[in-house]
C-alpha cells in the first residue's frame, strides 16, 4: 500500500513542477510582451522626437532666410519711393542751359553733389542703376518698353531712346529702365 502513495506523490511533484514551469513561461511571455510594448512605445517616441527636431531645424532655417531677406530687401518700398527724387534731380541738371549754368553755377554744382551723394547712399545699400545705352538690345528682364517706333538703320529690338534709368536692389529689379524700342524689321 505504501507504493501507490509514493507514485501519487511523484505524480503530484511532476504536476507541481509542470504548473510552476507553466507559470514561469506565462510570466516570461507577459514580460516579453511588456518589453515588446515598451520597445514599440520607445520607437514611436523616438520617431516623434526626430520629426520635432527636424521641424525645429526647418523653422530655424526658414526664419534665418526670412531675416536675411528682410535685411537685404526690407527697404525696397522706401527705395522705390526715393527714385523719383533722383529722376527729378537728373532732369534738373539736364534741363539747365549753358547760360543758366553760368548764372547759377553754385546751385547747379550743389544739385550735382547732392545727386552724387544720393548715388553713393544707393550703392551702400545695394541699389545699382541699370543704364542702357541707345543701340543696346532690349532685355525684358531689365527694361520696360514705353513705345516702339520704326527707325531706319536699326534692328528690331534695339533701344532707340532711354526715358528713365532702372535700378536693381542687390539681385532684384527695383524698377525697370524705361526705353523706346525699334520695330524696324530686319532686312
Amino acid at each position: 500500500m505504501a507504493e501507490p502513495k509514493n507514485d501519487d506523490f511523484l505524480d503530484d511533484i511532476e504536476a507541481a513542477e509542470a504548473e510552476e514551469l507553466a507559470e514561469e513561461l506565462a510570466e516570461i511571455d507577459s514580460e516579453a510582451a511588456e518589453v515588446d510594448a515598451l520597445r514599440a512605445e520607445r520607437d514611436a517616441l523616438k520617431d516623434k522626437f526626430m520629426r520635432a527636431l527636424a521641424d525645429a531645424e526647418n523653422s530655424r532655417k526658414r526664419a534665418d532666410k526670412q531675416r536675411r531677406e528682410a535685411e537685404q530687401y526690407g527697404g525696397s518700398k522706401f527705395a522705390r519711393d526715393i527714385l523719383p527724387v533722383y529722376d527729378n534731380m537728373k532732369r534738373a541738371i539736364e534741363a539747365a542751359t549753358d547760360e543758366q549754368r553760368a548764372a547759377a553755377a553754385a546751385l547747379i554744382e550743389g544739385i550735382e553733389l547732392t545727386m552724387r551723394e544720393l548715388l553713393n547712399v544707393f550703392g551702400k545699400h545695394g541699389i545699382e542703376p541699370v543704364s542702357p545705352q541707345v543701340g543696346d538690345r532690349f532685355d525684358p528682364q531689365l527694361h520696360q518698353a514705353m513705345f516702339e517706333a520704326p527707325v531706319p538703320g536699326t534692328k528690331a529690338g534695339d533701344i532707340i531712346q532711354v526715358a528713365a534709368e532702372g535700378f536693381l536692389l542687390h539681385d532684384r529689379l527695383l524698377r525697370p529702365a524705361q526705353v523706346g524700342v525699334s520695330s524696324t524689321p530686319a532686312s
